[in-house]
């Protein structure tokens, strides 16, 4: 079934309104005749003769009066779908934004977040859900409207990013630790009992790999899934965590924090999009907060 000609609904709008060939021809700017070759061909598309001759004017038939309302409403919404995208109003905008993150950022970047958004945006709501691998499928479905972490191999190539900081490993313990007094040396920190974060569940990192050319090898003997759950170990035993610095920061309150006596590679933390949300007022909205936050904290 072929298309009808969508433009002729305006005609027919201004045509019903009107009620007359030349006003509505006046109204669109069209000479008369253009004006009626569009009434004959809406006859000639709906098969109603729309507007019937009585006296000296035009009358709609049952079928135009039917189509009257319903007309003006397409038209209308018509109008607002390809007019430029109003200014975004904040404090009414009443929306949910799903933020998928890495272990430690709602931690130490959530309680900032939540005060930007109640003083800008009081209506808008962020919900939180973990990040167990770098698969883009969720932004890709929309179930996800911004990711943070390390872009890695599986990311999707159409995904945009954008980067909020860059971060280092260290080492952390309890304030009591023996590693919490003097100078930490490869030596001694490789001499302590370890825990590794792995949400692979792997059983070496790069640090392992900077202590072997360094010659010397650490004892891993708790391997967990994410970092709140490594630095609650080594707060309240003689284990050592190697965490991220600016990720875990109000999460190490209380833990005595050194660098790490091997170079390891810096990492760089940051936010992820599907190109769909580009232009979105909200989202727009939604990615400078978070980069703001992140970048001051």
């Amino acid at each position: 079934m072929a298309m009808p000609d969508l433009n002729l609904l305006v005609s027919l709008d201004v045509l019903l309104s009107e009620g007359s060939v030349a006003r509505a021809a006046h109204k669109l700017r069209l000479s008369p005749s253009a004006m009626s070759r569009a009434l004959a061909r809406l006859r000639s598309t709906t098969g109603d003769p729309l507007l019937v001759r009585a006296g000296r004017g035009l009358v709609p038939t049952p079928r135009a009066l039917e189509l009257r309302s319903r007309v003006g409403q397409i038209v209308q919404d018509g109008a607002a779908v390809l007019s430029p995208v109003a200014a975004l109003d904040l404090k009414q905008l009443t929306r949910t934004f799903t933020v998928r993150t890495s272990d430690g950022f709602v931690e130490n970047f959530g309680p900032d977040l939540i005060a930007r958004f109640g003083k800008e945006a009081p209506r808008v709501k962020l919900r939180f859900i973990a990040k167990p691998d770098k698969d883009s499928e969720r932004l890709r479905d929309a179930s996800v409207d911004l990711e943070t972490g390390v872009i890695g191999e599986t990311t999707g190539p159409e995904v945009r990013t954008q980067a909020l900081f860059k971060d280092r490993f260290i080492g952390v313990v309890r304030k009591g630790h023996a590693l919490a007094k003097g100078s930490v040396t490869a030596a001694r920190y490789a001499a302590g009992r370890h825990i590794l974060v792995s949400r692979r569940g792997l059983d070496k990192g790069p640090i392992d790999d900077a202590l072997k050319k360094a010659g010397l090898e650490r004892q891993i003997v708790s391997i967990v899934g994410g970092f709140s759950a490594a630095l609650a170990l080594a707060r309240t035993t003689d284990l050592i965590a190697s965490a991220p610095e600016r990720h875990t920061g109000n999460m190490r309150e209380g833990l005595h924090s050194f660098p790490l006596p091997v170079a390891t590679p810096s990492i760089t933390v940051s936010m992820l999009w599907h190109p769909r949300l580009d232009a979105d007022p909200a989202h727009r909205w939604l990615r400078g907060v978070v980069r703001d936050i992140c970048r001051a904290v």
